[in-house]
């Protein structure tokens, strides 16, 4: 398994990439300000019920590739690593979302549903986790598939904090909630050096951002 220096590594990492508004957190927030704070926290769970189904892929799909050969993990490692790159470049090229859309109210199964479907269903959701995790793996310390697994559920416990944080925060502020332009280009250009930053830290490293 990762000692304990990488996991501390991947949970800065994450978290420092989960702060940055995404369009799960524009799911979310439009929830919450929609239909307050139970619809917001129920949108989070149906999110990150979604983010299960994508670690369980990465960690069978990674899993394979190291019993096929370690160079094609290697040459993941890397795309992982420029694709984290592109991402981020992305990002600080595009506009960010409206937060303030409206939307109809909906029961908390459907609430739940449409959270697990949009993340589920999302390929580039599904692209990050397989290029993000397994920077953070290593062969020599165990089988992989339970390092992603377990990196994986150190992200949903994280994500599901700091997305229910965004529920709270923006439930609470319903009223007033008018994000400036200004605010949102400096929260694009913040993720977008986050991304890149992580992926050339990976791809310089050669084996991952780790510390062991």
């Amino acid at each position: 398994m990762p000692p304990i220096s990488t996991l501390a590594v991947f949970a800065v990492a994450t978290l420092a990439l989960l702060l940055v508004p995404g369009p799960a957190v524009v799911y979310i927030v439009t929830r919450s300000v929609a239909q307050g704070r139970t619809a917001g926290l129920v949108s989070v769970a149906g999110i990150h019920a979604g983010s299960i189904v994508h670690v369980a892929a990465a960690a069978l799909g990674v899993s394979a590739l190291i019993a096929a050969s370690a160079a094609a993990f290697t040459a993941v490692k890397y795309a992982g690593a420029a694709y984290l790159v592109y991402l981020g470049v992305r990002k600080l090229l595009t506009r960010s979302e409206a937060l303030d859309r409206e939307v109809a109210p909906v029961s908390r199964s459907r609430l739940f549903g449409e959270g697990f479907v949009v993340n589920v269903l999302n390929p580039k959701t599904a692209l990050f986790f397989l290029a993000f995790l397994p920077q953070f793996a290593d062969p020599a310390r165990g089988p992989v598939a339970a390092q992603i697994v377990l990196l994986g559920l150190i992200w949903i416990i994280l994500g599901m904090a700091s997305d229910g944080g965004y529920a709270l925060l923006s439930s609470a502020l319903a009223g007033r909630l008018r994000r400036s332009p200004v605010a949102a280009r400096r929260l694009d250009v913040a993720g977008g050096l986050v991304y890149i930053g992580l992926g050339a830290a990976a791809a310089l490293s050669g084996d991952g951002p780790r510390t062991a």
